[in-house]
């Protein structure tokens, strides 16, 4: 009895999941073809196309929350950063502090260095600059 449970199983989960995928295409296409072409004039897609947004939409924005925490890994970085800082003691975070500065020198503004905003303002105006 138990085994027969698996089998079905096998076989109504991925035609679950193909109706889900389906149905949520057909939404998405409806809604588009509604609202975008007049607010945004744009054209109107197809359900195949419908499916490709959205699937790239749960690529990019993750396939939801996992232990808690939603979105893509990206945009948890912040999240996880503090947990990670929160386990360490404050002579670990100084040396990690130390650690992250100097392997991330190269993307401080040097002392020696002006401020791009600062060298524009100091930039000689031209004759080319003045006709337009």
């Amino acid at each position: 009895m138990k085994n027969t449970l698996y089998k079905g199983r096998f076989f109504f989960i991925p035609i679950g999941v193909a109706a889900i995928l389906a149905l949520v295409s057909y939404v998405v296409m409806q809604l588009w073809n509604n609202l975008l072409p007049d607010i945004l004039h744009v054209t109107t897609i197809t359900f195949w196309q419908a499916m490709g947004i959205f699937v790239l939409c749960k690529i990019l924005f993750g396939f939801g929350p996992k232990g808690g925490r939603g979105g893509a890994p990206w945009m948890r970085r912040k999240q996880i950063m503090q947990e990670r800082l929160s386990g360490m003691s404050p002579e670990e975070r100084e040396r990690f502090k130390e650690q992250m500065e100097s392997r991330f020198a190269w993307c401080k503004p040097r002392p020696d260095r002006k401020d791009w905003r600062e060298a524009w303002k100091e930039a000689p105006i031209t004759e080319k600059d003045t006709k337009e």
